[in-house]
């Protein structure tokens, strides 16, 4: 058994490459991953946008990997950006690393992070079956 995303005919399709529900069959193994934002191993956040993109979807494609999951056992990502100039990189870099599997999405633009210097934060939910 595997995720099934759900896109209902009865209802607007996706704005962009996500689907508005994904079903988990019974058994699963769960994995929650806070929210990644673009710093370093070493805890320097990057002072350019576009790098704190990459390096926030690398954080967490490495807590994925350290669960042994992948790409295609995302079944939800959240996404808050500081700006609404940031949607469109977002989207892009999204679209690259979730390389064609349309988890359910949500993007929110917020006032701001934890941190003043923070522009993007992503948090997932995944699942093994």
């Amino acid at each position: 058994m595997t995720i099934q995303l759900r896109n209902p005919s009865t209802i607007a399709p996706p704005f962009s490459c996500y689907s508005h529900g994904a079903s988990v069959p019974a058994g699963a193994s769960w994995l929650y991953v806070s929210g990644q934002v673009g710093a370093t191993p070493d805890g320097i956040v990057a002072e350019d946008p576009e790098r704190q993109m990459e390096l926030a979807w690398d954080n967490l494609f490495a807590v994925l990997t350290d669960a042994g999951m992948t790409v295609t056992d995302l079944v939800k990502v959240e996404g808050f950006v500081t700006r609404p100039d940031l949607v469109p990189l977002y989207r892009r870099e999204r679209e690259k690393r979730l390389a064609g599997h349309a988890a359910a999405t949500t993007l929110v633009i917020v006032a701001g992070l934890a941190e003043s210097n923070l522009v993007v934060e992503i948090q997932a939910v995944a699942a093994r079956v």
